[in-house]
């Protein structure tokens, strides 16, 4: 039985026959809607949705009345009712589910607010993304109806005073519809377990069982999976255990840093397929093969916002200034980087989500995820991006023939000036200066502003090669360890704080 042949619910096949208009015309139905919904909650009589949706212009009376938020100025005003039990504060209703962050640059969890509304907009997104699989060119269509093994958060969740709270990917599994059930693995009793460690081990015990065709997770903990799995079973590669593997579902972070280690670990080609699925929702997917960028999902549940990445809109810090540039979907352009401001079905309002992303497709709504708003390295003017290091590294790695899954930066004193600092992990034998020298010749060719201040205030660039199971252990004693967490690409205040007194062998605090 195949995913494909499965007769869904009227309700989900109504929502999945939405006709296909310009995004702009979609993206205001939304809001329209969101506003419809959300007019009579505290949130919405304050920002008087009602006049919003009276408007010959509704997209431009939301920007002139709804301020913009991060989550600390939300969670302070709205978001903290919510968690002490209140109802109809940002969304109808009371928030009976939330999401805890996983990010790694804040010490301290952020409680997002999950709805039904919510899980279901990105379910509808996910079968969307599911039937365009039909379009890929010589993939295997009976992989659809086989395994899918998912590595994400435990489906056990914390329970708070009339809450419950945990990762993303565990609510959506405990909440996921029963034409699924018999496809998803690693199963409910595994799925609930909260000791990764124990987790994994659980799987490799289990995987002889099991016909895998999918791999759906963070790219490092995946790999790391796939290498326990040979090694427990002294395999040549993993299509020895999967032999119908076919597919890598694939979002967090830029899979090409993992890629060459990743394809070590296959007997033959799978396709790779990336996702743009957030703590506050399904934004984006990969919706046709070899394509640059993912789409947007514009029609579901989510209003989306840009605000143009730069010293008009943003701080030193990247922090997002009081009064930004916001546009909508119609008018941005190819090839800058803007912040995402996301509306969403969860009382999600005008939203500073933290990642930066570029249009490469306008016509199509497709777009790549350049960075972070704080992950970014300009100490002196240099505007170096998480896009800009993944292609040197990338451009490095290939030259030298060497896997380097992980890697960070930090901006550093250099005497009277700065350097960076890169510290990358690479298991194959590799000298450090030829490598630094490598990434920062790539990254002259790809930032103009970085190759000036390499001539002026960016001194030096200072490499140190470490292992794969460093960033890991790190993360353990960060308590980061799971599938959502990510390795942040540039280290700045405590966190770096942090990293240095690790490397030292210094004890430091979760």
């Amino acid at each position: 039985m195949a995913i494909l042949d499965i007769k869904l619910p009227n309700s989900i096949l109504k929502a999945l026959r939405l006709p296909q208009n310009n995004p702009r015309r979609q993206q205001l139905k939304v809001l329209r809607k969101m506003l419809r919904k959300a007019r009579f909650t505290e949130f919405g009589q304050t920002f008087r949705f009602d006049d919003i949706l009276l408007s010959k212009h509704p997209g431009k009376k939301f920007q002139e009345l709804v301020p913009t938020y991060n989550y600390n100025k939300i969670y302070k005003e709205w978001w903290h009712k919510t968690l002490e039990g209140k109802s109809d504060v940002c969304w109808p209703g009371k928030i009976k589910y939330y999401a805890l962050s996983s990010g790694t640059s804040e010490s301290a969890s952020k409680f997002l607010p999950i709805t039904n509304d919510l899980l279901r907009g990105n379910k509808l997104a996910m079968i969307k993304h599911l039937l365009t699989l039909r379009n890929y060119e010589d993939i295997p269509l009976g992989a659809l109806g086989r395994g899918w093994l998912t590595l994400g958060g435990s489906t056990d969740l914390q329970k708070g005073p009339g809450y419950y709270s945990g990762d993303l990917s565990g609510i959506t599994q405990m909440k996921a519809p029963f034409w699924f059930q018999p496809f998803y693995k690693p199963g409910k009793k595994i799925a609930k377990e909260k000791d990764w460690n124990k987790k994994l081990e659980e799987i490799v015990e289990k995987a002889p069982e099991w016909d895998i065709a999918f791999l759906v997770g963070v790219p490092a903990w995946i790999q790391m999976c796939m290498e326990m799995v040979i090694e427990r079973y002294k395999l040549n590669n993993i299509h020895e255990m999967w032999p119908n593997l076919a597919f890598f579902v694939h979002g967090g972070v830029s899979f090409e840093p993992y890629k060459k280690g990743f394809e070590k670990l296959l007997g033959k080609p799978i396709t790779y397929i990336e996702t743009y699925l957030a703590s506050e929702g399904f934004i984006a997917y990969q919706d046709r093969q070899f394509a640059e960028g993912m789409k947007l999902v514009t029609s579901e549940h989510i209003f989306f916002e840009f605000v143009p990445f730069d010293d008009v809109n943003f701080d030193a810090n990247g922090d997002m200034k009081e009064f930004p540039e916001a546009l909508m979907i119609h008018e941005v352009e190819e090839g800058k980087d803007y912040a995402l401001l996301i509306s969403t079905t969860a009382g999600t309002w005008r939203y500073l989500i933290g990642d930066t992303v570029r249009f490469v497709d306008k016509d199509r709504c497709e777009i790549i995820i350049t960075g972070r708003t704080k992950h970014f390295l300009s100490l002196v003017g240099e505007h170096l991006s998480v896009d800009n290091m993944n292609k040197a590294i990338q451009l490095a790695s290939d030259e030298l023939n060497i896997s380097i899954p992980e890697f960070t930066v930090a901006g550093v004193p250099f005497g009277n000036f700065f350097a960076h600092h890169w510290y990358v992990a690479c298991n194959d034998k590799v000298d450090a200066k030829d490598l630094a020298k490598r990434i920062d010749k790539h990254l002259c060719e790809l930032n103009d502003d970085y190759a000036v201040e390499r001539r002026s205030a960016l001194k030096d660039v200072i490499l140190d090669v470490l292992t794969e199971k460093d960033f890991m252990n790190f993360m353990t004693a960060k308590g980061k360890i799971g599938g959502q967490h990510k390795f942040p690409r540039v280290l700045k205040g405590g966190l770096l704080q942090d990293w240095q007194r690790f490397l030292k062998g210094e004890p430091i605090e979760p």
